[in-house]
């Protein structure tokens, strides 16, 4: 069930998670690389602190970025700042955007994200949660997949699945959960039905390619190569 107020409040809490976590690192540990390819962490929280300003675009009618070019030298720009620079700007954009999505406006329109990608505006500060969690995973700093909050973990299972539902590289997945929970995928690919089973955290780290699934246990065939976010 989406609830507005209540994801606002969750963001809000991962931002204050991530932050405090951060704020124990030092300038040295923030040019360390990440665990994302080609970025350290400076470029993970400048990313962070970008992406929150561009989703207040996206709700106030804007496009998202000005270019690619222009989102990737941003990040490029923020990412040798020390630590206080970084947490800084962190949470004066993460405020803005707290402050753009709780304005009155009808949570029902339509708004449009990256590469023509359309939502509900009420949906936008999900898509900033998902954000926030996933790249405090990446930092690499002690906050692993296992440590996200249950709902946010189950939520984001479900619109990975919804992302992939038909897409023309996935035979049809069932995806279960070690506790018996299910969500279907995939479809647009021959082969299949294949049933992918893990722990949450396992299935929701290969689906967002944070992991290679090798822990999980597949049946009906091979583990499913999925496209790139």
């Amino acid at each position: 069930m989406m609830d507005h107020a209540d994801d606002l409040a969750s963001v809000q809490a991962a931002t204050e998670r991530l932050l405090h976590a951060v704020g124990a690192l030092d300038d040295a540990a923030v040019t360390q690389s990440s665990r994302l390819p080609g970025w350290t962490r400076g470029h993970v929280l400048a990313h962070l602190a970008r992406n929150a300003d561009a989703l207040v675009n996206v709700l106030e009618g804007r496009p998202m970025y000005a270019s690619a070019e222009a989102r990737d030298a941003d990040i490029e720009a923020g990412a040798p700042r020390p630590l206080d620079e970084q947490l800084a700007d962190v949470r004066a954009s993460a405020e803005r955007f707290r402050a753009a999505a709780a304005a009155p406006a009808d949570q029902s329109r339509v708004v449009e994200l990256r590469n023509g990608v359309t939502d509900r505006a009420e949906r936008v500060p999900f898509r900033r949660w998902i954000e926030v969690e996933l790249h405090h995973v990446d930092l690499g700093i002690g906050y692993e997949l296992e440590d996200l909050p249950a709902d946010f973990t189950d939520r984001e299972i479900a619109f990975l699945a919804a992302r992939f539902t038909g897409h023309p590289d996935v035979p049809v997945t069932t995806l279960s959960t070690t506790d018996g929970r299910t969500w279907t995928t995939g479809g647009g690919a021959d082969g299949g039905p294949v049933t992918v089973e893990g722990t949450p955290a396992g299935l929701l780290g290969w689906l967002a390619g944070r992991r290679d699934g090798a822990a999980l246990t597949v049946k009906g065939g091979d583990l499913p190569k999925l496209p790139p976010l």
